[in-house]
C-alpha cells in the first residue's frame, strides 16, 4: 500500500486533536449540571437523554473524517503498465531555392535531387505532421499537414525562379519554420480552432526541422536563431548540398530551355560551393539543438542519415510511453466514510420512548394526586 500524496497524512494529526473536542464538551458538560442544581432535579431534566449515544455519534464523525483523510491522500494498491497514445513528431523541411541550388555538382543538379529525396521521405513517413518552408530571400509555406500527397504537389514543380525574392536568407526559413510549428501546437491545444487537444506533457509532440541548403546566406544571425531552437526543444538537421569545387550556376528560358550560365555585372561566371565555412556553420547550427549536420555526396543529399534519425526519435517515444500506472483504492476509503457520515447523522441524542415513558408516568400521577 502506497500514497500518492503522503504529505497529507499529516492532516490525521489534525483529527486525532478534533477528537478531543467531544470528550472535553462532556466533562464540561457535567460540571455545569453538577452546578444547575440537585441530581434528583437534574435528572428530571435531562430524562432520555443518552452519554453513550452521544459517545457514539463523536466515534463515528472521527472515524469518518479518518477515513476522508486517508482518501485524500490517494491510496494505491497494485499497478499496470499504461501505453500511452502516440502522438508522433512534427517535422517542418526548409529547402533552399535559390539560384545557387541550379548547380550540377548533385545530379541532375542540387534542387531536383533535394526535392526527389524530400518526395521519397515524405512518402515513407507513417503519421508524422509535416510541413513546407521553401526559400531563398523570402519565404513561400505549406502548413503542418497528414496529407503528404498534397504537400509533394505543393513543391514538386516549384523552382528557385518560382521566388519572389532572390538571394538565400536561412535565419528567416528558420523563424518560419518554428512560427508554423507554434501554429500547430496552437491548434492541438485549442480544439476550436481544428486541432485535438493536448492530453499532458507526454504526449506532446517531438519537434525536427530539416534544413537543406549549400550555406550561402545573405543576411541575418542563422546560429542565434538555432541556439533560439535549442532552448525551445526544437531539433534542427542541417544538410549542405555542394561539393567545395566551384559551379556555375546555368540559367534558363521561361520554357526551361537552358540560355547559358549566370554572370555578373562585368559578364564573368558566378560560381557556388559549398565552403568550408558555411559548413561550419551549419554544423555548429545543428549541435546547437542536438541534431547533427550531413553532407551530401553526389550520389545523395544526407536525408538517409536523417530518416535513421526519425526512426530512433519513434523507438524512443515508444519507450517513453509505456509508463507503470498505480492503482487507486480511494474510493474503497471514502464509501466507509459516506456510511459513517449517514449513520452519525440518523443517531439521536436521547432516546425519544424513554421520554414519553416518562411523561405519562408524571400525567399518571398527577390525576392519581
Amino acid at each position: 500500500m502506497t500514497f500518492a500524496h503522503p504529505d497529507l497524512l499529516w492532516l490525521l494529526l489534525g483529527v486525532l486533536l478534533l477528537a478531543a473536542v467531544p470528550f472535553g464538551a462532556s466533562w464540561w458538560r457535567q460540571r455545569a449540571t453538577a452546578r444547575f442544581g440537585t441530581p434528583e432535579q437534574v435528572k428530571s431534566l435531562i430524562v432520555g437523554r443518552s452519554g453513550p449515544l452521544r459517545a457514539a455519534r463523536a466515534v463515528l464523525m472521527v472515524l469518518s473524517l479518518l477515513c476522508v483523510v486517508l482518501a485524500l491522500a490517494a491510496p494505491q494498491c497494485g499497478s499496470r503498465t499504461r501505453i500511452l497514445r502516440r502522438r508522433g513528431i512534427d517535422v517542418v523541411i526548409a529547402l533552399d531555392f535559390s539560384k545557387s541550388m541550379l548547380a550540377r555538382d548533385v545530379r541532375p543538379n542540387r534542387i531536383e535531387r533535394a526535392k526527389a529525396e524530400v518526395i521519397r521521405f515524405v512518402e515513407e513517413l507513417d503519421g508524422d505532421r509535416v510541413g513546407i518552408v521553401a526559400f531563398a530571400g523570402e519565404t513561400i509555406e505549406f502548413p503542418m499537414t497528414v496529407d503528404y500527397a498534397a504537400l509533394t504537389l505543393f513543391f514538386r514543380d516549384l523552382g528557385p525562379y518560382d521566388m519572389p525574392v532572390g538571394g538565400t536568407a536561412i535565419a528567416r526559413a528558420l523563424v518560419a519554420a518554428r512560427r508554423m510549428m507554434d501554429r500547430a501546437a496552437g491548434r492541438d491545444a485549442n480544439p476550436a480552432a481544428g486541432g485535438e487537444p493536448s492530453e499532458s506533457p507526454t504526449t506532446t509532440r517531438s519537434r525536427v526541422v530539416i534544413l537543406m541548403t549549400d550555406g550561402e546566406d545573405h543576411e541575418g544571425d542563422p546560429l542565434a536563431v538555432a541556439r533560439e531552437y535549442g532552448e525551445a526543444g526544437i531539433r534542427l538537421y542541417t544538410v549542405g548540398i555542394g561539393s567545395r569545387t566551384p559551379e556555375m550556376i546555368p540559367t534558363y528560358a521561361p520554357d526551361g530551355t537552358p540560355t547559358g550560365f549566370l554572370r555578373d555585372d562585368a559578364g564573368n561566371p558566378i560560381t557556388t560551393s559549398l565552403t568550408e565555412e558555411n559548413e561550419t556553420q551549419l554544423r555548429e547550427m545543428a549541435e546547437a539543438t542536438g541534431g547533427s549536420y550531413f553532407a551530401a555526396g553526389r550520389g545523395g543529399v544526407g536525408i538517409d542519415q536523417i530518416r535513421a534519425e526519425i526512426r530512433r526519435m519513434h523507438q524512443e517515444e515508444v519507450r517513453a510511453s509505456r509508463v507503470t500506472v498505480h492503482e487507486g483504492r480511494y474510493a474503497l476509503i471514502l464509501f466507509p466514510a459516506f456510511l459513517l457520515l449517514v449513520l452519525e447523522a440518523l443517531l439521536p441524542d436521547a432516546w425519544v420512548g424513554r421520554r414519553r415513558k416518562k411523561k405519562s408516568e408524571e400525567e399518571e400521577a398527577q390525576e392519581a394526586a
